[in-house]
């Protein structure tokens, strides 16, 4: 199993081969669960999250289409969404969640225990508090929106009072100055 690569396990997780499913997890069960309480900041949240992915696998029809980029993305995205959603329905039940992205930095318990991956995850949050000084205050505001605090761009247009493609553009110009500001460091 170990030997196989995502895609061929995702393939036979799409036949209910369960020890397939076992390897994705065991691969990728703790970054699904820090990149989850990254947002939540709840231990037992994440726990929640990491299930919630997971069981997606297992009982989704839709697979991953490698024609549409890596799997470790579609992954995280899939982790993202559904952190969002719990987010989402916690802020319904009128509890507030604590998501601050600065605090990216703070190594939990299985981090302390990983130095090499503690190491990995602080570099990246510097390359990327890096790029973020190219961006304006609005841009940085509207990323930890929609991005660390779950809103969507129309909540946030409402939120900012500002027509929904102002806020499209200026996504799009923050997405691009930090996909070229951290092209740049990545080439360094």
């Amino acid at each position: 199993m170990q030997n196989l690569t995502d895609v061929q396990l995702m393939g036979m997780i799409q036949s209910k081969h369960r020890p397939a499913l076992e390897e994705l997890y065991d691969r990728y069960g703790k970054l699904v669960y820090s990149f989850a309480m990254k947002s939540t900041r709840d231990p037992q949240s994440s726990l929640d999250i990491t299930q919630a992915v997971f069981t997606r696998l297992w009982t989704t029809e839709r697979s991953y289409d490698p024609n549409k980029g890596k799997y470790l993305n579609w992954l995280l995205t899939m982790t993202r969404n559904l952190t969002i959603d719990h987010i989402r329905k916690e802020r319904k039940h009128a509890r507030t969640i604590p998501l601050e992205p600065k605090h990216e930095n703070r190594m939990d318990a299985e981090n302390r225990s990983n130095p090499e991956q503690a190491a990995a995850q602080s570099w990246v949050g510097e390359q990327i508090r890096d790029a973020y000084q190219f961006l304006t205050e609005s841009q940085v505001q509207l990323l930890e929106l929609l991005y660390w605090q779950g809103y969507t761009l129309s909540e946030i247009a409402d939120l900012k009072a500002e027509p929904i493609g102002t806020i499209k553009s200026r996504l799009h110009q923050a997405l691009k100055i930090l996909r070229k500001q951290l092209y740049v460091i990545r080439e360094e």
